[in-house]
């Protein structure tokens, strides 16, 4: 992480997806960064367990990728392509064999330039990010594989990626940004914790050493192991698996915040999903500070990476 220049609001971001085990989503235009932070989320989180190590080698070596006999220690991160079909992201062929949603258990799955995957590739996604497991039914066999995965996505703005850039705007802009924005059902959008912008970084700015060191990976990693060891302590999975009885218990919110919460997700048209991963949301941040109970500033941190409708980059925003 020490290796990204400015991006403090992404790579907080980033921090609280990896303490929460959250979806996230980046959008910015090309070169801003947004691969770059996908790729250092392993370097954040936490250490396999050897539970974890022994259900990602056996998917492994169904799948035929065990090389030399040896076990998976480090948290995968599967990063897939945009021309990548439905049988590659969920599995399949004659003998049922795992996809990159399995493939990617215990770990990230990273989908860049989300709008130009097909759409019902896309899909496929929605339900083993709600369930944690994927059932493929094939002629020869049925199986069931795990699927506990970690979704990093990012894409541009709109088509060329500078929505929003007057230098660089084009003469098709909004109407090209909204068309390509809503390549994306809005329940799967639904399903994201995090909606985080990564803005153009400024070249000369990279290059300008004021002499304050950038923070490590080993240093977040820090916060995130002891932001995961409470939430196991406490319930005994992470915060972005809470649900029904345990998210009242253990995300419970008092008048003051719950009044709070409600009006935020009238004005924001919020579903009831998204009012629960906004309260998930704000329980990691909450962990992150070592706090017992969920305050205003954990609340108000938490709406902040919800969109406020489709048009938040730039499109209808209202």
């Amino acid at each position: 992480m020490s290796d990204v220049h400015g991006q403090a609001a992404a790579k907080r971001a980033l921090e609280i997806a990896a303490a929460g085990g959250h979806a996230m989503l980046m959008v910015g235009p090309p070169g801003s960064g947004k691969t770059m932070l996908a790729s250092r989320l392993p370097t954040i989180m936490p250490e396999m367990t050897a539970e974890e190590i022994l259900e990602t080698s056996i998917i492994y070596s169904i799948a035929g990728q065990l090389d030399n006999k040896s076990l998976i220690s480090t948290r995968p991160f599967r990063s897939v392509h945009h021309t990548s079909s439905p049988v590659a992201l969920a599995g399949g062929s004659s003998d049922a064999r795992p996809g990159e949603i399995s493939l990617a258990h215990n770990g990230v799955l990273f989908l860049d330039e989300l709008p130009e995957f097909n759409r019902a590739t896309l899909e496929i996604l929605r339900q083993p990010m709600e369930s944690g497991k994927i059932l493929i039914s094939r002629a020869r066999r049925n199986a069931t594989y795990p699927a506990r995965f970690q979704l990093i996505a990012a894409m541009n703005p709109c088509p060329c990626g500078h929505l929003g850039n007057a230098a660089m705007s084009c003469s098709r802009a909004p109407r090209c940004a909204e068309a390509y924005q809503n390549k994306i059902s809005g329940p799967l959008l639904d399903r994201i914790d995090l909606h985080v912008d990564v803005d153009a970084v400024n070249p000369w700015e990279m290059n300008r050493d004021d002499g304050t060191p950038r923070e490590t990976s080993n240093e977040i990693r820090a916060r995130v192991v002891a932001a995961r060891n409470r939430q196991i302590a406490r319930q005994g999975h992470v915060n972005a698996t809470l649900d029904g009885p345990e998210l009242e218990r253990f995300a419970a919110l008092n008048d003051e915040l719950t009044a709070f919460l409600n009006t935020a997700a009238e004005q924001m048209g919020m579903s009831a999903r998204g009012y629960n991963r906004i309260k998930r949301l704000a329980r990691t941040i909450a962990d992150l500070r070592g706090a017992g109970d969920i305050e205003m500033s954990d609340l108000a941190e938490a709406l902040s990476y919800r969109p406020i409708n489709r048009g938040k980059y730039g499109v209808n925003n209202k």
